[in-house]
């Protein structure tokens, strides 16, 4: 594995690659935390050119802002043209799957695919909350390691213009006419209720679905066979042009 900054015309972004292949980039979650999907990069880097990343304010990255969603994907968007790469498969964990899905949305001719694992859906829903609140509050949310602290104020403020997006009044018909091939995988025992991603499986017209019964927040860390076996098999199908 080889690490570097990426100079960006107001700032730097720490990036990881690893492997060689179909590239893929993975985005954590947060928003504001730090890099932690190294074991879900171990799990497809032998058929693929894995680069992981940390947004602007989060671990090894630059402080500089703003902290918002459309600098998410215009630094990725300028990641991409640093590397040299015409397309590339965009995905993410949790709220990073989220990011993802706003990047096919926004620049789709460069999404080859996409790879949503345990995403929130395109909601804001109170039920959903709440639900998910009081299942954190009885500590039922095991967390990453985190080698650096999250960032709450780049999670307050991107989470607002995240909220923001997902009120523009096409979505739903830009999610529909969204031709990307996508993964979604959700754990069975995550206690996000799964229904946002069951919307999104639906909607999205070349999508497919995954549960993996018994499956926390952190699939990797007791199914990693499972969770390889179904980013493989997805992999191994977006090989040739889309």
């Amino acid at each position: 594995m080889s690490e570097r900054l990426y100079p960006l015309t107001d700032g730097a972004l720490w990036v990881a690659e690893q492997g060689q292949g179909l590239p893929i980039m993975l985005c954590s979650g947060g928003p504001g935390c730090c890099d932690y999907l190294a074991p879900v990069a171990a799990l497809v880097d032998t058929m693929t050119r894995v680069f992981r990343f940390e947004q602007r304010g989060c671990g090894r990255s630059s402080s500089a802002g703003p902290y918002n969603l459309e600098t998410c994907l215009s630094d990725l968007e300028e990641l991409r043209r640093l590397l040299e790469l015409d397309r590339w498969v965009i995905g993410g964990h949790s709220w990073g799957a989220n990011l993802a899905l706003a990047y096919a949305l926004t620049y789709p001719q460069r999404a080859q695919g996409l790879i949503m694992l345990c995403g929130t859906g395109v909601q804001n829903d109170r039920s959903w909350h709440e639900a998910y609140r009081t299942a954190a509050d009885a500590d039922l949310d095991p967390q990453p390691q985190y080698a650096y602290p999250p960032n709450m104020e780049v999670n307050r403020e991107v989470m607002a213009s995240w909220r923001q997006f997902i009120k523009q009044p096409l979505l739903l018909r830009r999610l529909a006419e969204l031709t990307a091939p996508a993964l979604i995988i959700d754990g069975g025992a995550d206690i996000r209720p799964g229904w946002p991603n069951a919307q999104l499986a639906a909607l999205l017209p070349r999508a497919r679905r995954v549960v993996l019964d018994g499956a926390g927040h952190l699939l990797w860390e007791n199914h990693a066979e499972q969770l390889g076996h179904e980013l493989r098999q997805f992999l191994t199908t977006l090989e040739e042009p889309v």
